[in-house]
């Protein structure tokens, strides 16, 4: 005998249609997640109504105020009720849901943040008066006249307050306020051209927490203006412009130099037709772009747009529209990885500032008073060389290359007088120290190289090189090796099998989901076909694309590269530090070892003085 389940009600179940504000309540649970989301689709309001100026005004991290100001075109007083109705816009006519030019298309947001919070919204168009209109949980009330020179005032208080159970999973003050920030200047990075302020009026006093004033000039210029507002003078100072076009796909941007990275991938910026994203495919696009200028624990730091026909991108996958789906996934993440790794290429031997700024922090001498100052000027060089003649003692005992030093040897290079070497980035070899690090001059400073890691980069490039020329060498299988997978799967590795087969593995169909393995890289040595298969495929479904092949073959060059390399403690000649100099000159990417980390040190003579109070 079948015993009634206790779930399931003697009565059948009513469908019934949901009032309005709670239709509204559950459409703020996707469009409105914490304080940040409101302040997102505020000002991609204000930026969508052509401002260029916008303030935003925050309390108890947004939880119990959001204020918008804009100077932008303004909402008639007739609209303003029908702005607070779902799925009413102005950006798009509902005819074509892929032509979209706006930040905001969905017309969602201000019904929501009404339907949990007291909204307010005070506008004015241009020969018009102003007027406003309120909201609280739902409720709307009539228009009213309001006194406004211009442009729109969005005011939010107390969010969440008509769902009180949305508050416990908010985060504490500092928390919210901090992502309010990263909202604020990711946006603002997509912007050059406006002005954005950010203020916290917690308590009663009213503090900045961030100003960018609009910028001026070109695109590029513009941009690196305000990325060095937002991320800093440093960012700004070691970051490559990117500049590339594919398939109607075009990239620009600013992309750090590999020694210049991150412990975590806090610095990584991503835009599509000037939105903000966070999209896995260019994610692993980027990280792919500088998988063998840095180690698994440093990430790159860099402000990338991507800009394309509207037809190409769909940004109507999520309500939040942080996430997007290409027509053209491949061409996306291809166009990324080149144009991110010619850049670095262009960048040639050069590393990043902040390398010299760190060993002169670490060189700062304790301070033991005010710094001595040197009333004169600097000397000529004509001048200074017939002063330490004259000031050289009579040769009566060994000189300076022939005494003994217990904690380091120098080796004194002196260079025929008619070679410039001094003019080249890298400057002359003038010792070498510890038998690891080459002392060079320049016109204006000094270098300090580390021999082994330059090195070691000089012959991975030289094999990387080889191996583009000739090819992958593969080692044919006696036995081919059998994997199992499902038909879905196979197909998916099928597809790119011509791609593998260019790194030396080449598989083939063997019935059902099964491939074959026939051919793997000659470098690799005796290879798990199965797992690497296996890694490859995990790789395919997580990104669209794999590396894992490139990346262990790389790694092996790598490894020889750093066998083959000059050691640490091998004395080398004048000659022969001058020529790994120049070599390095002539080398992409020699700024920075294998590792991702730097191959030489530059200082300035000016910075050397200041250290001995020569200011």
């Amino acid at each position: 005998m079948a015993i009634p389940d206790p779930k399931i009600s003697a009565n059948r179940p009513v469908i019934r249609q949901l009032d309005e504000a709670a239709i509204n309540r559950i459409a703020a649970g996707e469009v409105v997640e914490r304080p940040a989301s409101a302040v997102k689709e505020l000002v991609e309001n204000a930026i969508d109504a052509g401002a260029t100026r916008i303030e935003v005004t925050i309390a108890d991290g947004g939880k119990t105020l959001i204020r918008v100001t804009d100077n932008g075109c303004g909402i008639a007083a007739g609209d303003l009720p029908l702005a607070l109705s779902r799925h009413a816009t102005s950006k798009i006519d509902g005819s074509d849901l892929l032509n979209i030019h706006s930040f905001g298309f969905r017309g969602e947001a201000l019904p929501s943040l009404g339907a949990v919070g007291r909204l307010t919204i005070t506008s004015r168009v241009p020969g018009e008066d102003a007027a406003s209109i309120a909201v609280a949980g739902g409720r709307t009330d009539p228009v009213r006249p309001a006194a406004l020179s211009g442009g729109t005032v969005v005011e939010l208080k107390d969010l969440f307050y008509a769902t009180p159970a949305r508050l416990k999973f908010l985060r504490t003050d500092r928390a919210e306020t901090q992502a309010v920030t990263d909202v604020v200047k990711r946006l603002a990075m997509a912007e050059p051209f406006i002005g954005f302020t950010l203020r916290d009026a917690s308590g009663g006093d009213s503090r900045t927490l961030f100003r960018a004033d609009a910028e001026t000039g070109d695109m590029f210029d513009a941009l690196h203006g305000r990325l060095g507002q937002v991320l800093g003078r440093d960012f700004a100072d070691n970051a490559l412009q990117i500049d590339a076009e594919r398939d109607g796909f075009h990239l620009t941007g600013y992309a750090a130099l590999p020694t210049y990275s991150r412990g975590s991938a806090v610095a990584q910026f991503l835009f599509v037709n000037g939105r903000p994203v966070k999209d896995k495919l260019l994610l692993g696009a980027l990280r792919g772009a500088y998988m063998d200028f840095l180690s698994r624990d440093r990430h790159p730091a860099a402000a990338l747009f991507v800009d394309c026909d509207p037809q190409l991108v769909d940004v109507n996958v999520h309500p939040a529209k942080s996430e997007v789906r290409f027509r053209e996934p491949g061409v996306v993440r291809g166009l990324l990885v080149s144009g991110v790794r010619h850049a670095l290429a262009n960048a040639g031997h050069r590393a990043s500032s902040t390398v010299a700024s760190a060993t002169l922090g670490a060189m700062r001498p304790e301070p033991s008073g005010p710094a001595r100052i040197y009333q004169m000027d600097r000397p000529s060089q004509n001048a200074r060389s017939l002063s330490y003649q004259m000031q050289t003692p009579a040769p009566t005992g060994p000189g300076f290359a022939e005494m003994s030093m217990p904690s380091a040897r120098v080796e004194e290079v002196i260079d025929p007088p008619e070679t410039p070497a001094e003019a080249l980035p890298l400057g002359a070899a003038r010792a070498q120290v510890h038998e690891n690090y080459i002392i060079a001059q320049t016109e204006t400073g000094m270098v300090i190289v580390d021999q082994h890691a330059a090195h070691e980069r000089l012959v991975y490039e030289k094999l990387k090189r080889q191996m583009a020329e000739n090819g992958v060498a593969a080692q044919a299988l006696l036995i081919p090796e059998i994997v199992e997978l499902s038909s879905g799967e196979a197909g998916r590795l099928l597809e790119v099998a011509d791609d593998l087969s260019r790194l030396g593995l080449t598989i083939e169909p063997f019935g059902g989901g099964a491939v074959a393995v026939r051919e793997t890289p000659a470098i690799l040595g005796e290879v798990n076909a199965d797992t690497m298969i296996r890694d490859i495929l995990d790789e395919l479904a997580d990104l669209g694309d794999s590396s894992t092949l490139q990346a262990r073959i790389e790694a092996i060059l790598s490894r020889v590269a750093c066998h083959g390399s000059i050691r640490s403690g091998r004395r080398m000649r004048g000659e022969e530090m001058n020529a790994l100099l120049r070599e390095m000159e002539a080398t992409p990417h020699s700024g920075q070892c294998n590792h991702g980390r730097p191959t030489y040190v530059e200082l300035k003579l000016s910075d050397i003085e200041r250290l001995f109070g020569r200011t």
